[in-house]
């Protein structure tokens, strides 16, 4: 975004119905509902079976938030509890995964992430506890209360020791990706067969821990282009689980099968949160940039790399636009093995925000935004809606990219529910500055404005330069640490407005 083209912001819509009114100028559909309806006769109030015995009392969701802020072996800290405290108080019935917990120590994207390992197990239940806890303080019952932990390898993405380095575990080597995080053609960087052997293992004893523990299921994670999810890509990867679609799937199905034998006919659930498909990397336009301000996003170059074979549900020939085949290949894998709950999201933070975060203000490592962001929110519902349609009620589905709707997101989401194109809403960046927004919307019909998150991506720039992540400009518990004043400063720098 530069001077010539500015696009609106959510909070100057006055009423639903401008909202509506900015979509079809854009040539966009996001159904928008006149009220928020109150519970009960409040879609969002339904409850929904997810299979194997569990029913999740509404249609809200918390994805995974991570902070950056655990101890360095893996066990939480205040911040940590805090923030877990508030997914069992915001209302929502179905929390999803927590945050991210890395299965070995290697495998983190940052050396403060929790791990769920045999030596963080105590830590485990400690958070498990306390989100029950706390939403049966608030809510006096934790009937229909659905509770995931997210196990993971970071991955393209570890930084494992030191918040400044990657080091990274790639699958296959993508000539944008490799270049454009320094690693060079003779870095062994490769992850083998026999380490993902392993870390099947592993996946399969966090698997125990989180049902020991007392969760519902545990999501392994396929998204954001951390491991699981660019094996999904991993066409050009040759053994045994790269090249065709049964080797780059054979990980998902290796865990699944251990976890099942592992635990027998008790097992515990699994989800799985996907980027159900991929562009090719942005970086931001230098032609663009005015004021000291990032250039918006643009398409790395691909002329050299056709046809693409490097993304997950990517048309090769056009590696902007997505081809669903194979998404819906993988989803009706997932049918076929019994695992329900699904959680839709797409591309990553990492190489093309605007597109899995639409967002206004864009974080410190990223561009300003190529498009409108409410077409980014669009092409995402969309994408929803068209694996419901074609799994109904086979799957439930947890849609992403509500949080940039901010005070028209319970609108939006009512509709898509009560019109059959989403199951559940996910609350992601939103959750950070208001974590009550479910509970508010269900019982009252009204937000609190205050609180809305208005995407200014500091949660994502604090972490990029080495700090807890938090929602700074919103939440009083942050707003008020040394942090805060030195984000500030660095947004200064980089001309944020």
């Amino acid at each position: 975004m530069n001077e010539k083209t500015r696009y609106p912001r959510v909070s100057a819509f006055k009423k639903p119905a401008d909202l509506r009114a900015h979509c079809a100028s854009l040539g966009i559909d996001i159904p928008c509902d006149d009220e928020i309806l109150t519970a009960p006769e409040s879609p969002l109030s339904a409850s929904i079976d997810a299979g194997g015995g569990l029913t999740i009392g509404n249609r809200y969701a918390i994805h995974p938030m991570e902070g950056w802020d655990g101890t360095t072996d893996g066990m939480p800290t205040d911040n940590v509890r805090r923030r877990w405290h508030n997914f069992g108080i915001s209302g929502a019935k179905l929390i999803w995964g927590g945050e991210a917990c890395a299965v070995t120590p290697e495998g983190r994207a940052n050396p403060n992430q929790l791990m769920c390992r045999t030596e963080t197990e105590a830590g485990i239940v400690e958070l498990h506890d306390l989100l029950v806890a706390a939403h049966k303080e608030r809510f006096a019952s934790t009937e229909g209360l659905v509770v995931g932990l997210q196990l993971t390898h970071s991955g393209r993405f570890c930084r494992p020791f030191r918040k400044d380095r990657l080091e990274p575990a790639i699958v296959y080597r993508h000539p944008i990706l490799d270049r454009k995080f320094g690693i060079g053609a003779d870095d062994d960087v490769i992850i083998s067969d026999a380490e993902l052997e392993r870390l099947i293992e592993l996946y399969v004893a966090g698997a125990r821990i989180a049902r020991d523990a007392g969760f519902h299921f545990v999501d392994v994670k396929h998204c954001h282009g951390y491991l699981a999810h660019e094996l999904l890509s991993g066409f050009t990867r040759e053994g045994q689980f790269g090249g065709s679609f049964d080797g780059r799937t054979q990980f998902l199905r290796r865990i699944v099968a251990g976890i099942r034998a592992d635990q027998g006919a008790d097992a515990i659930a699994i989800g799985v949160r996907l980027s159900a498909f991929d562009w090719v990397p942005f970086h931001p336009d230098p032609e663009g940039a005015e004021g000291g301000k990032l250039g918006p996003g643009i398409p790395e170059p691909t002329q050299d790399c056709l046809p693409y074979r490097y993304g997950f549900g990517t048309d090769p020939a056009d590696p902007v636009s997505w081809d669903l085949s194979e998404t819906f290949q993988f989803l009706q894998l997932l049918a076929d093995l019994d695992i329900r709950l699904v959680n839709l999201t797409c591309g990553s933070p990492y190489y093309n925000p605007h597109i899995q975060r639409p967002a206004l203000f864009p974080p410190s490592d990223g561009y300003q935004p190529p498009e409108d962001p409410l077409v980014g929110v669009a092409r995402q519902l969309s994408m929803v809606a068209q694996v419901k349609e074609r799994f109904g009620d086979e799957l439930v589905i947890l849609g992403s990219g509500y949080s940039y709707l901010q005070e028209y997101l319970p609108h939006v989401a009512q509709a898509l529910v009560r019109q059959g194109k989403v199951d559940l809403a996910g609350l992601g960046r939103m959750v950070l500055s208001y974590p009550e927004l479910p509970a508010d919307s269900l019982s009252t019909g009204k937000l609190t404005r205050k609180k809305i998150c208005r995407t200014f991506s500091d949660c994502t720039t604090a972490p990029r330069k080495g700090m807890i992540s938090g929602c700074f400009p919103l939440d009083p518990y942050y707003k008020d640490l040394p942090e805060a004043a030195t984000l500030k400063q660095i947004k200064a720098t980089m001309g944020a407005e």
